[in-house]
């Protein structure tokens, strides 16, 4: 169990530019400070660069979907901070390392979790949650140095996020629950406030005992 607060991810894919001021200032007001832009967004390095020059202070910016160890200098360029991928590729984890970014890989079995280890990666990103269940996790947990970060993402919403919190998660990814391309972004903020009130309550259940 984490005893710092859950790090909830907003991952916006389908973000324009246009639209990453209102998304981010409402994500920021809800109590989420981290956002991935996913790189099969439109033009996801504008968007990525806007939210760092505005929020880059109080938030961190990255860039989801990091499949191609390519990408990782644009990436840094646009002021990203971290790369969260869909899977475990030594080279992109090594690479983001190199240039001071944070790699999110993912993992889907318990060979992908000490490869990406071994590779330097201490935040994981279960994927696809949903379909893997939180036994994973409570599986991995005891057998990883100290430090891993376990993040669930697919299918994540106020209604499961509790149960992976309760079982040992940093925190999670949260896509279309919470944000689709063209959502007004009141309406990301109140969504975004339920689940951030919903992590948090999880948390202090688990560590009264509950």
């Amino acid at each position: 169990m984490t005893t710092s607060a859950p790090l909830l991810i907003a991952i916006l894919r389908g973000l324009t530019p246009a639209e990453a001021p209102a998304i981010g200032q409402a994500l920021l007001a809800a109590g989420i400070t981290c956002f991935e832009v996913p790189l099969n967004s439109p033009r996801p390095f504008d968007s990525i660069r806007i939210l760092t020059e505005l929020y880059g202070d109080r938030a961190e910016i990255g860039a989801g979907t990091v499949v191609d160890p390519a990408d990782l200098p644009r990436v840094a360029g646009a002021g990203g901070r971290f790369v969260v991928a869909p899977n475990t590729d030594p080279e992109v984890i090594s690479g983001a390392l190199e240039l001071g970014l944070d790699p999110y890989p993912g993992v889907a079995t318990a060979t992908d979790v000490f490869a990406a280890l071994r590779a330097g990666a201490r935040h994981l990103k279960i994927f696809p949650a949903d379909a893997l269940g939180t036994a994973v996790l409570r599986a991995w947990d005891p057998v990883v140095p100290d430090g891993t970060a376990f993040l669930p993402v697919g299918g994540i919403s106020t209604d499961t996020l509790p149960d992976w919190i309760r079982a040992g998660a940093a925190g999670a990814g949260i896509g279309s629950f919470l944000y689709a391309p063209g959502r007004d972004a009141d309406v990301v903020g109140e969504i975004a406030a339920d689940l951030v009130r919903a992590a948090m309550a999880a948390q202090q259940r688990e560590g009264t005992g509950g």
